[in-house]
């Protein structure tokens, strides 16, 4: 795990220094190594300031790739690599990710790996992102789901890409936009050229009872988590006690894996209560801890930073998430399982319900257009989150198999009716199935800002203040980023 940069200089100047720049703003993704690559040379180093002192001396090109890591696994090594005329990086994993490592690409694509880009897409699983440095040009591609995140960007002088918006703004790249998911761009003194190889699709639907699709779905997401989990002894799941983290937590378990269950929230809050009862069912470790508006008031400003969008709906969601990556790293715990992706996929969004109301193929297509674009809203800040901590988050719904099935299932399986309290019918069926309590089958879904009370703690400050919530939240993000304008 780490962090990537990449950049050409539309004016043939050496880019190096930038590129080095770009790391120093991410050295919180990957302080275990650095390197710095042309395309014909590399240099590694232990700390960041070696690096930026090979940048002035040692390294001239108007294209240069950069990665710092975070060794979380014997397989992950110092990047760039180089190749036969060029320098190769890639931040992430393919799945299942047992003893695979950067060099496996290299010999898979020996030949020609330049143009063969695009085959790492059609063909790697996974969760990541990568750049290829030649002597014309960058190649940039992302995984076709996108939990890796990748910004891209461009100004008058330089063309660049990194795991964070942060480093971009840091150049003097303004229009810093999320990388397209499944997308293979060739970079140049001209600009991004991106052609897309690998995306999500609305299959047709399916005629499948509940009983055929319970247990296809049951199959699906086991070998989906025994795929994120093959390389781990143990692993930390973010439980509310609710469907979707209680179904990722007996899968871990399915798949022999130490389970530990991590729940936070405001002190006295009901649901932390409800998550203790239901760990207690699942009889798995369960570390619990409770915050004051205070502290939510103290680490706002850090993730704001690190989310980088001063939206209070993600706010709200970033900071229960901060806390759980604080105690995974805490326990030593490299990987973190979350339940994203299980609403959009089997309808849990109230929203839905006034979709429903309109009629089927608006759920459908809502549904859709969700997961499609869960990379922005969803998967690049809790991994923005979870890389400040040093752990992996690796998600199970979010397999290209599971939701292409999912997508393909009728909305009967999902929604009752217009008036469907639970919803998820065929997720809940999955539960049961794998002999779950009642008592989480039947739950209500929550939203995770208001379960932990921390949209609640963030009106009081707010109020406190004098200003609406979104207000306060640009207020704060101002403070943090005074260069960004909103």
């Amino acid at each position: 795990m780490g962090a990537i940069a990449a950049a050409i200089s539309k004016r043939g100047e050496s880019i190096v220094p930038q590129v080095a720049l770009m790391l120093k703003e991410l050295k919180h993704r990957g302080t275990d190594a650095h390197g710095v690559a042309t395309p014909y040379s590399v240099k590694l180093a232990k700390s960041i300031e070696q690096i930026d002192q090979m940048a002035t001396e040692s390294l001239s090109s108007n294209i240069a790739l950069g990665h710092n890591l975070s060794q979380i696994f014997p397989n992950d090594h110092p990047q760039p690599i180089l190749g036969n005329g060029y320098a190769f990086m890639f931040e992430g994993h393919v799945f299942p990710s047992t003893a695979f490592a950067v060099e496996t690409l290299l010999r898979k694509f020996t030949s020609d790996i330049q143009s063969n880009g695009a085959n790492i897409i059609k063909e790697m699983e996974g969760s990541y992102v990568f750049s290829i440095a030649s002597s014309d040009r960058l190649i940039v591609g992302r995984d076709a789901l996108g939990t890796t995140p990748l910004y891209y960007g461009e100004n008058e002088a330089t063309c660049a890409v990194a795991s964070e918006r942060k480093a971009l703004w840091k150049i003097g790249i303004k229009n810093a936009k999320s990388f397209p998911p499944g997308h293979l761009a060739r970079v140049n003194v001209k600009g991004f050229a991106l052609q897309p190889v690998k995306i999500i699709r609305q299959p047709s639907l399916e005629s499948v009872d509940m009983e055929s699709a319970a247990r296809s779905l049951q199959t699906l997401l086991i070998e989906s988590t025994r795929k994120r989990v093959s390389d781990v002894k143990k692993v930390a799941v973010a439980f509310s006690g609710g469907l979707d983290s209680s179904v990722i937590a007996a899968l871990a378990r399915l798949c022999e894996k130490e389970v530990h269950l991590i729940s936070v929230g405001l002190a006295n809050q009901e649901e932390i209560r409800f998550a203790e009862g239901a760990a207690e069912a699942l009889n798995m470790p369960h570390h619990v801890q409770t915050y004051g508006i205070e502290q939510v008031k103290e680490i706002l400003p850090q993730v704001l930073w690190l989310i980088e969008q001063p939206n209070a709906v993600n706010v709200s969601i970033a900071i229960p998430f901060y806390w759980v990556a604080e105690i995974v790293s805490q326990l030593q715990c490299p990987v973190l399982l979350a339940g994203q992706g299980g609403d959009e996929l089997f309808g849990g969004y109230q929203k839905y319900l006034t979709r429903y109301r309109h009629g089927i193929a608006f759920v459908n297509e809502a549904m859709y257009h969700d997961i499609a674009h869960s990379y922005e809203t969803n998967f690049q800040r809790d991994n923005q989150i979870c890389a400040y901590h040093k752990v992996e988050l690796r998600l199970p719904f979010v397999d290209s198999e599971i939701i292409q099935y999912a997508l393909s299932l009728p909305i009967n399986l999902k929604i009752e009716s217009a008036e469907d309290t639970l919803r998820k019918i065929v997720l809940r069926k999955v539960a049961q199935d794998l002999k779950l309590p009642p008592s989480i089958v039947n739950r209500r879904k929550k939203a995770i800002q208001y379960a932990t009370g921390v949209d609640k703690a963030l009106r009081k400050l707010a109020k406190e203040e004098g200003l609406t919530l979104k207000k306060y939240i640009e207020k704060i993000f101002q403070k943090v980023y005074p260069e960004v304008r909103l």
